[in-house]
Parts: C-alpha cells; structure tokens; sequence
C-alpha cells in the first residue's frame, strides 16, 4: 500500500511558498558559506529585513544606465569646465 500524505518537508515548502518564499541554491567559496547563510537569514527575519534590503541595493546593486544620455545625466559634472574656447583653424593660403 502506497502512503498518499506528503511528506512533513513537502508540507512545510508548500507552506513556504504559500507565504511568499522560493528555494533557491547558491554555489559559494567555503569561506563565504556563513556569510550568505547570515545574509539569507537577515533578509528573512522580519525586523532586518528592510534594513538589510536597503543595505545591499545600495552596496552591491548597480544601477544599469539607459544609454549613453542616462549615463551622462547620472555623471558627476561638478568642478569640471565644460566650456571651450572656440578654435577657428588656421589661415590657409591659396
């Protein structure tokens, strides 16, 4: 006879992804094991993870610009001369 009830970890990731989580696999350096557990369960403890959202969209997202235009926009322009002065060429002779 062939038992029908899902097993307890079935239930439990069923109820996890009811809740909004998804199960993911990382493939880390040995060293760095502790730290993404560390960082997985602050962004899954309710009181850091606003925080520690916040934290890495800042540290560690880049923004992608749209193009050469959104890219000069984000530039830092303060302190430099943009203004030239105007090079007309030099006398040709005939």
């Amino acid at each position: 006879m062939i038992n029908a009830d899902p097993s307890p970890v079935t239930q439990w990731r069923k109820r996890r992804q009811r809740q909004g989580f998804v199960r993911v696999e990382v493939q880390v350096r040995k060293e760095d094991a502790s730290l993404v557990r560390d960082v997985a369960s602050a962004l899954g403890d309710p009181e850091r993870e606003a925080e520690t959202r916040s934290i890495l969209r800042e540290k560690i997202i880049t923004t992608r610009a749209g193009g050469l235009k959104a890219l000069l926009e984000a530039a830092p322009l303060e302190g430099i001369e943009l203004e030239r002065q105007r090079d007309f060429g030099r006398d040709v002779a005939l």
